[in-house]
């Protein structure tokens, strides 16, 4: 027997759902300070001079803070050096830059300093032989996965794969046009470093999957090296329809 409470119950109509949130809808992460580990290498020092020069406040790490605070000194913008514990201490999001065979040993080192850190991996793991560069595929999958496991108490994602260093390092240039591709779990994760990215006039950063697909977004590095060699460029990626 069906009481009067119980039909206003089955009339009431479902409750509306949330509309889906814009995929571009961004955080302001203007006032975070960005930590790069290997910051004195090609890379690192390419993202720490863009960054900064967008007004963001960086601190670049080294295995040696003496290195680290002359490379700082030359970037200018505010930019500061530290050894890598400090840099990854002071630091609200941290981008590894470091070579591929310190990257274990250099986030093992690290796993105190970063715990409760967005981590931003950019790391590449290439080997090179006669006929160029090609991928490597560590054991874990990928270099991301890779700083997911040494780094169980980070917030571990994966972007920055596919920048020149040579672009990124030049200051005649205003602009860098590429899109940036962001892995990783979280949401709020990744839109910071889509936010993150997008500080970097002429740069965009696209969602573009889980860290378990990071392997072929590190590998596709070993394809540009070649179109770079190929037609003497500074290839970066642009997706289309997005």
């Amino acid at each position: 027997m069906t009481t009067p409470e119980d039909e206003k119950t089955a009339a009431a109509p479902a409750p509306a759902k949330a509309p889906a949130k814009d995929p571009w809808e961004l955080p302001d992460v203007s006032g975070l300070v960005v930590g790069v580990l290997g910051g004195t290498g090609d890379q690192g020092r390419g993202l720490a001079y863009r960054l900064a020069r967008s007004g963001q406040k960086v601190v670049i790490g080294s295995r040696s803070a003496d290195r680290a605070e002359s490379a700082a000194a030359e970037l200018g913008h505010g930019v500061e050096g530290a050894d890598n514990a400090e840099c990854a201490r002071r630091s609200d999001i941290v981008i590894v830059a470091v070579p591929w065979d310190g990257h274990a040993k250099t986030l093992e080192s690290l796993r105190d300093e970063l715990a409760g850190k967005l981590v931003v991996d950019c790391v590449n793991p290439l080997g090179f032989d006669k006929q160029g560069a090609y991928a490597l595929k560590p054991d874990e999958g990928s270099a991301a996965q890779q700083a997911a496991a040494l780094l169980p108490d980070s917030r571990v994602t994966a972007a920055f794969h596919h920048l020149s260093a040579v672009l990124l390092q030049d200051p005649e240039i205003d602009e860098i046009d590429t899109d940036v591709m962001v892995l990783g779990e979280v949401r709020a994760d990744t839109d910071i470093v889509q936010a993150l990215a997008a500080r970097i006039p002429g740069m965009r950063g696209v969602f573009a999957g889980r860290l378990r697909n990071a392997h072929q977004v590190e590998s596709l590095v070993a394809n540009l090296i070649s179109v770079n060699r190929r037609y003497k460029a500074h290839a970066g990626l642009r997706l289309t329809d997005v």
